[in-house]
């Protein structure tokens, strides 16, 4: 079945090659920033049902009819063009440069795609969220999130209060690709979870895959998060901001050298630390707690055909105990991207970049002081072609080589200290996928895209081999032999094959029926002891006893727009098959150890679901309605008694309701509401003492218990300071988390009561009576917060 799809695709140049028509290039810009204005729609005046969209890079190719003939240029939110094309212009680039409306706020805010761009195209659980929407959603503690957003969305779980950890589709944390300007991010949050590392002043958009994942993106099986920074205004210096109840930000861009290039720099920092030292306490003073990011794009258009942009991202966060404690965690990434326009219907797209990440523990004390540090490193080269010999069906092919480094896992002793020096062995991989995708539309009615997507793995030194009785990695298993591999030298080969169909059928204008098969490989993932995803958490890439994971996605679905394209309506089936997922013995530790194999079991899992979306796009209140029914299970020999069990994210019913309202051109509001299932956990069933303390005793079967449901409300208003002309604008959000007050759990702990007192030290006194007792631990309840945003 491989070789035939590979012939197929094969095939495809040789048939588009007799379907060449000629096309008209030309460019769409904003006024008055002259910046690029990727997502415009363009179509002839005379066939208005078929048209193209503007790139990235504002580019569009359409293909000509007979000439003269008007062609028009629009965007929501911004004044339509319109421009009479004879032969001539054919000849050349043509450039529409379009202007913002000013009664538009309500449209930027909702309708960022074509109408009717969910029914007539291939896309299955695609959403492209714009900014703007992103920031009118109430937030923690002021804090625009934009990973907290897309939980939000259909099919998306989350691990917790407060978190920013997604599980999309039964697939757990370490299953989405979250990357900015191409480059991958492996720890995406700040405050151990609580803010994800973007600052959405900074960014243009993002793209979220979740079904219908295109050829040229992989390496996880679950979802891509794909995140671009914006470019630059070309024209003069502008800024934004916000000044908020724990942090504060600025961004900043223009001209660099000259209108053909520009520049955004964009900074965040929390100042908790700052009001630590106004404590009285001096061992409070002496703590430290912030973090902050970095982030900068500089973008060259070397000519008509070239553009060539530079990104780069920082991001830091440290907590200090006294000068004694310090916990921390560094991300850095790096990309240089290159556009080249080959001719009119003939695009090559060039990415290379580095992505670093490092933590690390560190405690100050004579007799047990350590710094324990680990660092992962993932270097890429992405070369991406795109044809489109005519407006009914296009062309993309690449490739995408990838070098991991997970480097030694370090505990060094400060000199003196009991403590032992531990020190794991490297692990390397070297990946190489290659993808090729064609999509045409067969008739009026009848649309198909078919992709594939092959990929090879190597395992390469420098690294060790261990031998184990009975070729069994296992606790009790007996160590038999060591092998050593040098530098680059190959250990372990793995290859594998992703086929990918799209297909679209149009019922009626306004109703399309899809369907959609992925395949994905994924060679690295975590083993954790936590579903929530930690700084610290242990990536593991494939290798001689951990087979990459295998997943497979059948998606089916209808769409239906309403009223004009005011309403959208969805509903989306799926069911997904994992192939050798990981996960840890009961009791496994995984942190220093270098046989990590022994801790782990491999086995399936399966899940299923059915995604409900009923969306407004347009007038003065905006905003969806989400309904999602999801199952997900693992089967793994040697945990819970080899039964199916859940991990702790299935979560059976999940509802999210957004609303957006704006009252004038200064006031406006939001609200969303979430309800879902409480988390799969497992709960003690019994006690048992040892050294005269009473112990939790748990059962073989794992998650069978569940916290209870978790629903919670957030609001905000936002208030426009009046514009009277100036260059500075600026405005009042007020936002409630929490907003009556629920106690969702976030723990439960379960200990010895004393004295019918939880807090009681037995130090201070006779124990008169003891019982077994449970705590929980909720996080925020009512929790309001206020920022002032500006620009100028």
């Amino acid at each position: 079945m491989s070789r035939l799809i590979l012939l197929f695709l094969l095939s495809i140049p040789v048939v588009l090659r007799a379907q060449n028509a000629k096309v008209l290039e030309g460019y769409v810009f904003e006024l008055p920033s002259e910046a690029s204005l990727p997502g415009a729609n363009i179509y002839w005046k005379s066939n208005p049902q078929s048209g193209v969209v503007s790139d990235i890079n504002g580019k569009f190719s359409i293909p000509v009819i007979s000439l003269p003939a008007t062609l028009i240029v629009s965007f929501v939110g911004f004044e339509p063009a319109s421009r009479q094309i004879t032969a001539k212009d054919v000849e050349n680039s043509v450039r529409f440069f379009l202007r913002a409306e000013e009664l538009s706020l309500e449209e930027i805010i909702v309708r960022e795609r074509a109408p009717d761009q969910n029914i007539r195209g291939l896309e299955m659980g695609k959403s492209s969220v714009p900014i703007e929407t992103i920031k009118n959603i109430p937030a923690l503690f002021g804090e625009v999130d934009l990973l907290r957003s897309l939980q939000l969305l259909p099919g998306v779980q989350t691990a917790g209060e407060g978190t920013t950890g997604l599980f999309v589709r039964g697939g757990s944390a370490d299953q989405n690709l979250v990357q900015l300007d191409g480059a991958p991010i492996y720890n995406p949050s700040h405050f151990f979870g609580f803010f994800s590392v973007f600052n959405p002043d900074a960014l243009s958009g993002v793209d979220f895959y979740k079904g219908n994942i295109p050829a040229n993106l992989g390496g996880r099986i679950s979802s891509v998060i794909d995140i671009g920074l914006k470019e630059g205004n070309y024209q003069k210096i502008k800024g934004e901001g916000g000044i908020g109840t724990i942090s504060s930000r600025l961004t900043v861009d223009g001209p660099l050298f000259s209108d053909k290039s520009s520049f955004v720099v964009s900074g965040r920092r929390t100042y908790a630390d700052l009001f630590l030292k106004l404590s009285s306490d001096e061992n409070i003073r002496n703590n430290s707690l912030y973090f902050y990011d970095l982030s900068g794009k500089f973008t060259f258009k070397l000519s008509d055909k070239d553009k060539l942009s530079v990104s780069s991202y920082f991001g830091r966060d440290f907590l200090g105990i006294s000068e004694q404690f310090g916990f921390g965690w560094d991300n850095w990434i790096t990309s240089i991207t290159w556009n080249r326009a080959i001719r009119d219907d003939f695009f090559l797209d060039v990415n290379g970049y580095h992505s670093y990440y490092k933590y690390l523990v560190s405690f100050e004390d004579p007799d047990s002081g350590f710094l324990w540090d680990n660092i992962l490193e993932e270097t890429g080269l992405k070369a991406t072609w795109t044809w489109l010999p005519n407006q009914a069906s296009s062309l993309v092919w690449g490739f995408h080589s990838q070098l991991y480094r997970f480097a030694p896992i370090s505990l060094k002793p400060e000199p003196g200290s009991v403590i032992e020096p531990i020190a794991t062995n490297p692990r390397n991989g070297l990946q190489n996928n290659f993808f090729v995708s064609y999509a045409r539309e067969l008739t009026d009615r009848i649309s198909l895209e078919a992709g594939l997507r092959a990929n090879t793995y190597n395992q390469v030194g420098r690294g060790v081999k261990y031998i184990y009785e009975n070729d069994i990695p296992a606790p009790e298993s007996q160590l038999l032999d060591t092998l050593s591999f040098g530098a680059f030298e190959s250990m372990k080969f793995f290859s594998g094959l992703e086929p990918r169909v799209a297909f679209r059928y149009l019922i009626d204008p306004m109703t399309s029926l899809k369907a959609s098969y992925n395949r994905t490989n994924q060679y690295i993932q975590v083993a954790s002891n936590s579903s929530a995803g930690l700084p610290l958490d242990r990536w593991i890439p494939a290798g001689f006893y951990i087979p990459p994971i295998i997943g497979d996605q059948f998606s089916l679905g209808i769409f239906k727009n309403l009223q004009n394209n005011t309403w959208e309506l969805s509903l989306e089936g799926y069911y997904k098959n994992f192939q050798n997922i990981i996960d840890l013995r009961q009791g496994a530790s995984i942190i220093f150890t270098d046989n990590v194999e022994t801790e782990i079991l491999a086995g399936r899992g399966y899940a299923y679901g059915a995604e409900f979306l009923l969306r407004k796009n347009v007038g003065k209140t905006t905003g969806w309605l989400s309904y999602t029914y999801s199952r997900t299970w693992r089967v793994i020999e040697g945990i819970s008694e080899n039964l199916p069990f859940n991990p702790r994210f299935d979560r059976p019913h999940d509802i999210a309701l957004v609303a957006n309202h704006q009252f004038d051109k200064r006031w406006s509001a939001a609200l969303t509401f979430i309800y879902t299932t409480g988390q799969a956990v497992t709960f003690p069933i019994g006690t048992y003492m040892v050294d005269n303390q009473r112990l939790p005793l748990y059962g073989p079967l794992r998650n069978e218990d569940r916290f209870p449901d978790y629903h919670r409300m957030d609001a905000s208003v936002t208030w426009k300071n009046r514009d009277q002309g100036k260059k500075w604008r600026g405005s009042w959000n007020l936002s409630v988390y929490n907003l009556y007050g629920r106690k969702n759990p976030f723990s439960y702990q379960f200990t010895e009561i004393l004295n019918e007192d939880i807090r009681f030290d037995p130090n201070t006194g006779p124990v008169t009576s003891r019982r077994p007792g449970v705590v929980m631990t909720y996080l925020f309840t009512f929790l309001p917060a206020l920022t002032y945003n500006f620009e100028f």
